[in-house]
């Protein structure tokens, strides 16, 4: 009779998970912000305002994502070779905060059709300097 013995596993992936989600968060935040006051749309108080209250939901978004993805991928290869094991928990944390933190810049950080006064950006108030092969 075979029986599958559970693994102790230790919590310290999961805590670098976490800060590494908190850290994409926190950097969709800044590059958010950097978007809306490079091109002048959305950064008047209002927009700030709204800015500064997502800082610490971005930031805690992404730590949950982070987490959320290392579950679904430990649970999804608990049968799997080990080369597997160890490379599909990291990879499902990269490919979820960064998608998120992509997701909330083309969201929130891009207001089109907003009308912005630096005269910097065009009419979608996608910097000149973002990357035209990534779609925001």
């Amino acid at each position: 009779m075979s029986t599958v013995e559970s693994e102790r596993t230790s919590c310290l992936p999961g805590a670098v998970a976490c800060c590494f989600g908190a850290a994409m968060g926190l950097a969709a935040w800044t590059l958010t912000a950097w978007a809306r006051a490079y091109c002048d749309a959305g950064y008047e108080a209002g927009g700030r305002l709204e800015l500064n209250a997502l800082f610490p939901v971005t930031a805690l978004a992404g730590g949950m994502t982070a987490l959320a993805a290392l579950a679904v991928a430990r649970r999804l290869s608990r049968h799997a070779p080990p080369l597997v094991r160890r490379c599909l928990p990291p990879l499902s944390v990269l490919c979820a905060t960064v998608l998120l933190a992509w997701w909330f810049f083309a969201t929130v950080g891009t207001l089109s059709d907003y009308p912005g006064d630096s005269g910097n950006c065009p009419a979608s108030n996608i910097p000149p300097q973002w990357p035209g092969w990534i779609p925001a």
